[in-house]
């Protein structure tokens, strides 16, 4: 009687038991490179500097016909993220319906930006920085807001608040004594670093960290600072600028800002770099919350995740502009808290969620093969015994968050901030074909899940719910 070859192999096929772990690693090996919690080597000297190919996943579109964009918009499959963008248009009516722009103007604005994002190479930068250039003209239109629409300026409020919480006033202690060095020093990080550090952290993620990491940079910037300025117009708080000058009289609208400690800056150089711009500004009584602090905390949180060597540098400046926005007299410190926690809600969903983890062993994004996106997409399952986890491949890079929707199609969808894209061509010919005993399972959320383990009943589990007993080519079960 002639035996099954199969019914052979399993039976003879060895098991190793050490610290929990059972392993059939030997038999074929997944390939190096699809191994993400492994350190593999670094290019030679001058790789990183080679061009990437069309479908690598640091790749940019290099493509300015508009037809491009009209059919990935028409593959684009719209999702819950798609609301995002009724968000942006209800700010865009509203800050052109309010402001006494030409409608001409208005018009040629709208098709120009159109235009820009239905070209790929020019899409891949001004779609995801939308909500960034959506969040400047919010701002400066807001000036126009009809007198009789807007609520209530509350002066004692914050002041209040200060004392309950630390018992003094911090901004008036820190400003009491006000020495030249002391302004210079503050102005650094308060009237140039708040300025330059967005366009620094997205340079510096863009060129060193995992491609897809900007654009998610730059739509937690954007619509952070939509929320700080829309809660600044429905509770306006006097800053601590106009307790010294009034101290708690009412305030109304049409009263003039102030520039408060940078005055002193202008008087140092001789320009006058801020007081005709915070006398004018569009928001007066803009003090709760603090984006100064909210912006540097989230591009402090960025860097820090992403350059975790540079914590230290990074939490410095932070503190530095804390300190800055009271010894200037722009802002209390409850204003600072309020804005910090706004930050760190933006990066802990931009984390969770959407954000490509950081391999330490790569120096700049020309070096990263494959993507994998969110952190909590790791799943330990302790009744069927193994860990699955989602895997979020990337290429064609548009400088736009991309996740895996459609394998099948090589095509790019660019429109939602969980956009899809195919395998990145290096990863897609080892994990990505039919015939791989490994391969992605693609699910509603828009990951691609690769699910591996082991039954209770000692089969192999492919993550779709069926039993497979000796295809795949590697079983990690943790215990």
């Amino acid at each position: 009687m002639v035996q099954d070859p199969l019914s052979q192999t399993k039976l003879k096929m060895p098991f190793h038991f050490w610290h929990g772990t059972l392993s059939l690693a030997r038999f074929n090996p997944i390939p190096q490179s699809l191994r993400p919690s492994r350190r593999r080597p670094r290019q030679k000297s001058g790789a990183s500097s080679t061009p990437a190919r069309p479908d690598h996943v640091a790749a940019l579109k290099t493509s300015f016909n508009p037809a491009d964009g009209l059919r990935a918009l028409q593959r684009h499959r719209w999702n819950v993220y798609d609301l995002q963008y009724v968000v942006l248009l209800v700010a865009l009516v509203f800050s052109f319906w309010i402001a006494p722009i030409p409608t001409l103007i208005k018009m040629g604005s709208v098709a120009v930006y159109t235009l820009l994002v239905l070209m790929p190479a020019t899409r891949q930068f001004f779609l995801p920085s939308l909500p960034i250039w959506m969040y400047l003209l919010y701002f400066f239109c807001s000036r126009f807001i009809p007198t009789e629409y807007r609520p209530h300026i509350w002066v004692k409020v914050l002041p209040a608040l200060e004392n309950v919480l630390y018992g003094a006033n911090l901004s008036n202690i820190l400003s009491e004594h006000t020495y030249a060095v002391l302004d210079v020093l503050a102005w650094i990080p308060y009237g140039l670093g708040h300025f330059a550090g967005p366009a620094f952290t997205a340079v510096a993620l863009f060129l060193f960290a995992a491609p897809g990491t900007t654009p998610v940079f730059a739509r937690a910037f954007g619509y952070l600072s939509l929320l700080g300025v829309t809660i600044q117009l429905i509770f306006p708080c006097t800053p601590p600028w106009y307790e010294k000058a009034n101290g708690l009289q009412p305030a109304h609208y049409g009263m003039e800002g102030s520039p408060a400690g940078l005055a002193r800056i202008d008087a140092i150089f001789g320009v006058d770099m801020y007081t005709t711009s915070f006398t004018t500004a569009p928001v007066p009584f803009g003090a709760f919350p603090s984006l100064h602090a909210a912006d540097a905390i989230l591009e402090a949180l960025f860097l820090s995740y992403c350059f975790p060597r540079f914590r230290a540098l990074f939490i410095t400046y932070v503190g530095w502009i804390l300190w800055a926005t009271m010894y200037l007299n722009h802002h209390y410190a409850v204003d600072l808290v309020a804005g910090g926690l706004c930050a760190g809600i933006f990066y802990y969903v931009a984390r969770q969620n959407f954000l490509p983890r950081r391999q330490l062993d790569k120096r700049n994004r020309w070096e990263y093969e494959y993507v994998e996106v969110g952190e909590k997409n790791y799943i330990p399952d302790e009744e069927l015994g193994f860990y699955s986890y989602s895997r979020g491949f990337k290429d064609n890079e548009d400088y736009d968050l991309s996740l895996l929707q459609r394998r099948s199609t090589g095509d790019s969808d660019e429109w939602t901030i969980g956009s899809s894209s195919s395998f990145a061509s290096s990863s897609a010919s080892a994990s990505g074909s039919a015939s791989s005993p490994v391969s992605p399972a693609l699910s509603d959320d828009g990951f691609s899940h690769t699910v591996v383990g082991m039954t209770p009943q000692g089969n192999f589990w492919d993550g779709q719910g069926v039993g497979r007993e000796s295809e795949l080519s590697e079983v990690v079960v943790v215990r």
